[in-house]
């Protein structure tokens, strides 16, 4: 018999206006909110979010950790924050050029229990759109003090070009910021620490400057020349879908999949699963239940459901698809039991340890 409280969710996402959002994603993405205030971002799935299909509608994920427990999140644990976090962002302007602290900072020094590592995944990028990803140099701590008290720290900022389709990793320590006109589908862990260094001369909604965090930022930096760029890919199929592999560290795997509209089975391996839609429609089903996906919506599958059987709106519908949190053993073993070559599995795995 089947258990109807395992079925996908669909999540409410959560708007947050920005002064350097716009409207792209009410206008092009579907979000229900007002287009004349600058959104910067949607929250897709995070503990808050509210479930708005099925027996448990109105309930948040963090209601469902309690209430499911290992149903939910199998080994993780339910006691602590959903451990992901996505979200669309819409950088009309650039954002802030800021860093984010590692766990062991974070429990020292913030009491929080886990820091910020995330990761992009490029929806859409104007044709002269940049990042600014780390140094284009080494530096030092006194240097990167004396450039912030100085305004010349902008000499020294690696800026790195960008299209639609580019992944990149953004782990702990490394210096960035996103440009203007991009759009990213962005997956990091469940904290909101963020220090920020400079924010190009711009005033809040008070009128002031927005506050920066140059000391805490100064024990978090990694001072090596950046190295980061657009990462390598990897394509395999499993399980009847073709899939690439985007990034998988300890924290997350990100893959961006592609439905037909023959449904197949997507096994959880004692695991949520996160799927958003991009521009075609989802249909996906549990034994507990069915959701059907507009364009850019969300669903979390609970790891008790076992699989998912997902059907595209199109011969060939991408979606992005996140497992938390997932460690390299696990994605070694899924790239290897999908017929990759050891030698290429290494490579794509070895960007996570070097990234800078």
């Amino acid at each position: 018999m089947s258990d109807d409280s395992l079925y996908p969710y669909i999540l409410q996402p959560k708007l947050a206006p920005a002064i350097w959002g716009g409207d792209d994603l009410v206008k092009d993405f579907g979000k229900d909110g007002d287009p004349g205030v600058k959104i910067g971002e949607s929250w897709e799935c995070w503990d808050e979010n509210p479930v708005m299909n099925g027996p448990l509608a109105g309930q948040t994920v963090a209601q469902l950790r309690a209430s499911l427990g290992s149903k939910l999140l199998a080994a993780i644990d339910p006691a602590r924050i959903f451990p992901i976090l996505t979200k669309i962002i819409d950088a009309c302007d650039s954002l802030s050029v800021q860093v984010h602290p590692g766990d062991a900072y974070a429990q020292r020094v913030e009491h929080q229990p886990n820091g910020k590592t995330e990761c992009w995944y490029v929806l859409r990028a104007a044709p002269d759109a940049q990042l600014v990803m780390g140094w284009t140099r080494d530096t030092t701590r006194a240097e990167y003090e004396r450039r912030v008290a100085d305004g010349s720290l902008g000499e020294i900022l690696r800026h790195v070009p960008v299209k639609a389709g580019d992944a990149f990793y953004i782990p702990a320590g490394l210096l960035h910021a996103i440009g203007a006109g991009i759009v990213i589908f962005e997956t990091q862990q469940a904290s909101d620490l963020t220090y920020r260094i400079f924010d190009w001369n711009r005033l809040g909604p008070d009128g002031k400057p927005r506050p920066l965090h140059v000391q805490k930022a100064a024990d978090v930096l990694n001072y090596a020349a950046g190295t980061s760029n657009a990462l390598s890919e990897l394509a395999y199929a499993y399980e009847g879908f073709q899939r690439t592999a985007l990034i998988a560290d300890s924290h997350f795997v990100v893959e961006r999949v592609i439905a037909t509209e023959t449904p197949a089975a997507m096994g959880t391996h004692d695991r949520p699963l996160i799927v958003m839609t991009l521009e075609d429609e989802l249909e996906l089903v549990c034994d507990g239940g069915a959701a059907h996906l507009h364009r850019y919506q969300t669903a979390l599958i609970p790891a008790a459901a076992q699989n998912v059987r997902i059907c595209g709106g199109g011969p060939a519908s991408p979606f992005m698809l996140v497992t938390p949190p997932a460690s390299a053993e696990g994605i070694n073993k899924r790239l290897h039991d999908a017929g990759v070559a050891q030698p290429v599995i290494e490579q794509f795995l070895a960007q996570f340890r070097t990234a800078s």
